[in-house]
């Protein structure tokens, strides 16, 4: 069965971020950023009931001179989303960004809730929430940009800790289990553990005032060796199996060696790590270029990911056997990607003012394994025909 996907132009809507609040309604973040461009920054609410239509349901315009929402994580048990919004020049200047911020949507219109500053930066500065990621029970919130990155208790936004700062790399992405926190740097996977009751004040209903509890580093993981003659590698983009923490999957982009001759491609590799040995237990070359984009699906069958090559993929996550490969998805490299809660449909977004949906059907993969099936059990059939068929002539 074919993979149905349809483009979706947005004019003058360079798209950044996205995420689901249920299974058909989808917000995208974009514009223009802090730059004088005259696009506005914006979040925007569609119904999409399938991959052909998206309706546009609501639009929220953010000040003058704040910046474009740039990562993006949604709660489904509260129908809000958390951005990463840089406040504008002036507030910068007097240290007041308030760049982590929660919408809801109520009768169907985008909402603040609340927000708060975790990136204290100068204007000059070229810094931005480029991580936000809930924990699997909604109750803790990672807000990372280059070097720092906070963990707040959600939804009140109170620091659980003091914020974690680097000294190597950059922060790309970062990942919840119910026990650990994994923070992939461009150098290395960061893993630390979680207080045992961080979920107490959630199931709760509440949240009270307590101090800060410690975050201890459990180990740091090198980058993996990968196939090639690479002059190195650098974490990309991380996710846990929702059902398994006992995998994880991780995209790491290589930097060629230096010739003298023709430039080698970027590759870009999709590893599966065994979070209890933290050995790689699976390798697949995905792009002959960067990888911008992953995510994993729900139901923790499929793998998707979208490319420097302007190329949108997705793979079955156990095999890591390629099931879909929509050419030129975008006319600019992918910046976001997404599945809704149910798996069946994929976003992907772009500067290059555009969205595509993908239809994700529930036999893909299967469909596949039983077509090789089909072709292995008909050459065998005939395999043993042909024997069958030497032995009478030869007896003859």
């Amino acid at each position: 069965m074919r993979t149905k996907h349809s483009p979706h132009s947005l004019p003058g809507f360079p798209v950044y971020s996205c995420a689901f609040v249920s299974e058909n309604e989808l917000v995208l973040g974009g514009g223009g950023g802090q730059s004088k461009t005259g696009i506005k920054n914006k979040l925007r609410l569609y119904r999409v009931n399938s991959e052909k239509v998206m309706e546009l349901l609501d639009e929220l315009e953010l000040d003058k001179g704040e910046d474009a929402p740039m990562s993006m994580a949604a709660s489904l048990d509260d129908k809000e989303i958390i951005c990463g919004i840089n406040s504008s020049e002036e507030q910068l200047k007097v240290k007041q960004n308030q760049n982590c911020r929660v919408f809801g949507i109520k009768d169907g219109k985008l909402v603040s809730r609340s927000t708060t500053s975790t990136l204290s930066i100068l204007s000059e500065e070229d810094d931005f929430q480029k991580v936000t990621v809930l924990s699997p029970d909604h109750s803790l919130l990672a807000a990372a940009g280059t070097k720092d990155l906070s963990v707040l208790k959600y939804p009140s936004l109170e620091p659980l800790s003091s914020a974690i700062t680097i000294s190597k790399g950059e922060i790309y992405d970062a990942a919840f289990s119910s026990s650990t926190l994994v923070i992939a740097t461009t150098v290395n996977l960061l893993i630390y553990n979680l207080p045992d009751d961080t979920d107490s004040e959630k199931k709760a209903g509440k949240h009270k005032a307590t101090s800060s509890a410690s975050l201890q580093l459990l180990k740091t993981v090198d980058r993996p060796e990968l196939p090639g003659k690479d002059a190195g590698s650098s974490f990309r983009a991380i996710r846990f199996h929702p059902d398994n923490p006992k995998f994880l999957y991780a995209v790491l982009n290589t930097v060629p060696p230096r010739t003298r001759t023709k430039s080698l491609p970027r590759r870009a590799f999709i590893c599966k790590f065994d979070t209890d040995t933290w050995k790689v237990l699976k390798v697949r070359k995905v792009s002959d270029k960067g990888v911008t984009c992953f995510d994993i699906s729900p139901n923790g069958r499929f793998l998707a990911f979208g490319s420097s090559d302007l190329t949108v993929g997705i793979i079955d996550a156990q095999t890591f056997a390629p099931l879909v490969t929509i050419l030129k998805a975008h006319d600019f490299p992918p910046t976001t990607l997404r599945f809704n809660p149910t798996s069946r449909l994929l976003v992907s977004g772009s500067a290059d003012n555009t969205v595509r949906l993908v239809s994700v059907p529930e036999n893909l993969g299967a469909s596949s394994w039983s077509s090789w099936i089909i072709i292995i059990v008909t050459l065998l059939i005939l395999l043993f025909a042909f024997i069958a068929q030497q032995m009478r002539q030869a007896y003859a």
